[in-house]
């Protein structure tokens, strides 16, 4: 699976989910320790999504594409659904936005759909991998 793209707003410096705190990661007008721990519970949240036909969380699945993070707690978050045609596709952003919205500290969340590049299984990680049964 593709790393989240954490980006501070006020630089456009680009740090992935895992190096996000470190000294080389973007500056960002929140302290490292804060960031860190927004990360973490933005992920968690987006792991409480559920594509209601598959039994995997849309994180693992691979359907976020970008998380981005303002110096205001602001959340931008890029997403796609397993096919175009996905019966859920108007509700699934208002999910991600009320389960992203609930994190405390977290300021608006705006959640964009896209189907470029398009999902396919390569984007899953392993855990859904093996939830879904697709080794």
């Amino acid at each position: 699976m593709d790393d989240i793209a954490l980006i501070s707003e006020e630089t456009n410096e680009v740090a992935d989910e895992a190096t996000a705190t470190a000294p080389e990661a973007a500056v960002s007008a929140i302290p490292a320790e804060e960031l860190e721990r927004l990360t973490g519970d933005i992920v968690a949240a987006l792991k409480t999504v559920y594509d209601p036909e598959i039994p995997a969380d849309i994180y693992e699945l691979g359907l976020i594409y970008k998380i981005d993070v303002d110096d205001d707690r602001n959340v931008a978050i890029e997403m796609t659904l397993t096919a175009p045609g996905c019966p859920v596709a108007g509700e699934m952003p208002g999910w991600v936005e009320n389960a992203v919205g609930s994190v405390p500290g977290i300021g608006r969340v705006d959640v964009t759909m896209t189907f470029d590049p398009p999902w396919s299984q390569d984007r899953m990680s392993d855990e859904a991998r093996v939830a879904l049964d697709w080794y």
